[in-house]
């Protein structure tokens, strides 16, 4: 296969491309666990938050109001997981696997007159001359804007956690709810904003899929990235930065489906097609229990039962 220029900053933009829905769900997940909350409901909530940001567009033309409406799906499956796990004390682990299932059920009804449809794709944001340059313009600076906000989200969701008052009041939840209770802080009230906060991420990660990734509706278009962003934030032991390198590596993985057989690699497709599903067991079988261990927020998946 002929490596040039052009060649590689394609692989390299279907890399950015691949990420972009994992770093957004895995961001948001993030800030979710750091506030103690286990939600495993991401796949649910992301392949609502595309279905509708895909009804939307279709309705309206108005890719700005699908991915607001996939915002706030993102958020409404979330609200359901909150107060049936933070308000009702329902188990966290069977909640977010049942949104998952209710999630996928429900897509599939809102979108069986969507299948077959489909869209032009989010409006690439070619910068001046800047996107004219070779091989670094095609690379940099022709993308849709939200690739270039989940790298910003990065270093925003870094700041928050770790340099302002808020986001070490969210830490302090996550790690004693009993203590950050009783020095005055809602714990409740807190883990609901951020639980509400990852399922906005994970809506807008959906709205990628069905917008820009693959501008289209097919039943269950997520295809298990929910489960893989749930693995990048063990990988990242809950760090940001982390989160963007492992989000950029999965992706790898993953378009290596698509150029590995056009690479003369003499290998089955469905072989090819697993390798990012492998390559998350492989990972989380290498280092979860180190990461657990010493990265793990201490209260996470663990209910807060005021006193009062």
């Amino acid at each position: 296969m002929d490596f040039s220029l052009d060649t590689t900053s394609l692989i390299i933009v279907t890399i950015i491309t691949a990420a972009t829905p994992l770093l957004l769900a895995a961001l948001g997940e993030l800030v979710n666990e750091k506030s103690g909350v286990l939600n495993l409901g991401l796949e649910g909530m992301m392949v609502v938050g595309a279905v509708m940001a895909f009804l939307t567009v279709t309705s309206t033309g108005s890719a700005t109001l699908a991915i607001i409406v996939a915002i706030l799906s993102g958020m409404g499956m979330a609200l359901i997981f909150s107060v049936l796990t933070l308000s009702l004390q329902s188990n966290q682990v069977a909640t977010g696997l049942a949104l998952t299932i209710f999630g996928l059920g429900l897509s599939s009804l809102i979108g069986i007159n969507l299948v077959g449809m489909a869209y032009d794709g989010l409006p690439k944001l070619n910068i001046a001359f800047l996107s004219d340059l070779p091989f670094f313009g095609n690379v940099l600076f022709s993308h849709d804007i939200l690739v270039y906000f989940s790298i910003v989200m990065v270093f925003v969701t870094y700041w928050f956690l770790n340099k302002t008052k808020y986001g070490l009041v969210l830490r302090a939840v996550g790690e004693s709810h009993d203590a950050a209770h009783s020095i005055g802080y809602p714990v409740i009230k807190i883990r609901y904003m951020a639980a509400l906060y990852g399922g906005a991420m994970s809506g807008l990660a959906g709205a990628y899929l069905s917008l820009a990734y693959s501008p289209m509706w097919a039943d269950n278009m997520t295809a298990g990235r929910g489960w893989i962003a749930l693995a990048l934030v063990v990988f990242a032991m809950w760090m940001p930065s982390r989160v963007l390198l492992g989000a950029y590596m999965f992706g790898g993985i993953t378009i290596l489906q698509l150029h590995g057989q056009g690479m003369g690699i003499d290998m089955p497709s469905e072989f090819l097609s697993m390798l990012p599903y492998l390559a998350t067991i492989i990972v989380l079988v290498l280092i979860s229990r180190q990461a657990q261990n010493n990265y793990a927020p201490a209260c996470l998946g663990k209910p807060f039962h005021s006193i009062r």
